[in-house]
């Protein structure tokens, strides 16, 4: 959609929800323009029409993508102003280094919750064994997982070894041991079964591609079109878990969907596209294999993640070397880890 120039167009925030308030002359071709935005509306007390403000309307509009991290630590009440500086300080250091922006906002949304249990404390002053109180009158009375554990002693151990830097000594702090649960396969059938209940050619390509190569659900949602090498039969995965790149085989029944899929959406930038361009969302992938699960009638509750465990397990299971599945999927070997005493 093309924008007039004579717009006016600014965020704002009404009733509580951040929006984007869209301002003109009034012209009748402008009115029926501005109502073919989704859930556009006019807004009496601004004098303006309104328009949710998230990444899609602002790919339209031209603005600069929202940072919510940032908004939720700046938004939360439950801290103090110096606990809420060094988050800031910890989102840059983290983007900086290049960390993936899930793992940034995993860290920050933990680190509020353990901040504000010691609001009433200098960060300076908590200790090894305030980490493990937090830990017994916390994590495990509310019986949260071993891996939001882990997850919060190294969201931790980075806040205190590069923003913090006094106190408390981040080295003696130890992960939790990670309990070993078998996941739930599918079979070959069924796989099928999921990717053929998928009506929309982009979402069947989305699915087929996410399965077919054992991808993070970042990783296919980053990927751009040059990524598929169909001369070399490979993927291309750039800056996968880790920062690391990695090339996987692409199969070539999977190469006719994806040039099916590309003649008819001609994406620009993404391979996957929302529906006003720009990288599409990881919440509508995730409904879309929600949807397709359930037309196929499977009853189990099936995740992104479990497609990329039930196509490791396909390829053990028709006797592929371990190590060579580890290296497709891109997973580091190491050493084991001393379990947490807490």
């Amino acid at each position: 959609m093309n924008i007039p120039p004579e717009w006016s167009v600014e965020t704002t925030v009404y009733e509580g929800n951040p929006r984007i308030a869209i301002r003109f002359s009034k012209k009748t071709e402008w009115i029926i323009l501005v109502r073919k935005l989704p859930g556009a509306r006019w807004c009496y007390p601004l004098r303006c029409w309104l328009v949710l403000d998230n990444e899609q309307m602002r790919r339209v509009f031209g603005l600069a993508e929202r940072d919510r991290i940032r908004e939720m630590v700046l938004s939360t009440e439950k801290i103090t102003p110096e606990q809420n500086r060094a988050l800031e300080q910890l989102i840059d250091h983290m983007r900086s280094s290049r960390y993936s922006e899930a793992s940034v906002r995993s860290y920050v949304q933990t680190l509020v919750v353990f901040l504000e249990y010691f609001r009433n404390k200098a960060m300076i002053e908590i200790t090894k064994e305030d980490v493990i109180a937090f830990n017994r009158n916390y994590v495990l009375k509310r019986e949260l997982s071993a891996s939001y554990q882990s997850q919060f002693v190294n969201a931790l151990k980075l806040l205190y070894s590069q923003i913090i830097k006094t106190g408390m000594d981040p080295g003696k702090l130890l992960r939790p041991k990670k309990p070993f649960r078998l996941p739930d396969v599918l079979s070959e059938k069924d796989v099928a079964a999921i990717l053929g209940a998928c009506e929309n050619l982009k979402h069947k390509t989305m699915l087929s591609l996410l399965y077919s190569a054992g991808l993070r659900r970042g990783e296919l949602l980053n990927m751009k079109p040059k990524d598929i090498d169909s001369n070399r039969m490979m993927i291309h995965i750039r800056h996968g878990k880790g920062a690391r790149d990695r090339l996987v085989p692409l199969s070539p029944l999977i190469l006719d969907l994806l040039r099916d899929y590309y003649r008819q959406y001609r994406p620009k930038e993404y391979l996957f596209e929302g529906q006003y361009g720009g990288k599409y969302s990881e919440r509508s992938i995730e409904l879309v294999l929600k949807k397709a699960v359930a037309a196929a009638g499977i009853e189990k509750n099936i995740t992104l993640h479990m497609l990329r465990h039930i196509y490791a397990t396909h390829l053990m299971e028709a006797g592929t070397n371990l190590r060579y599945i580890k290296e497709l999927l891109g997973i580091r070997v190491l050493k084991p880890r001393r379990s947490i005493p807490m």
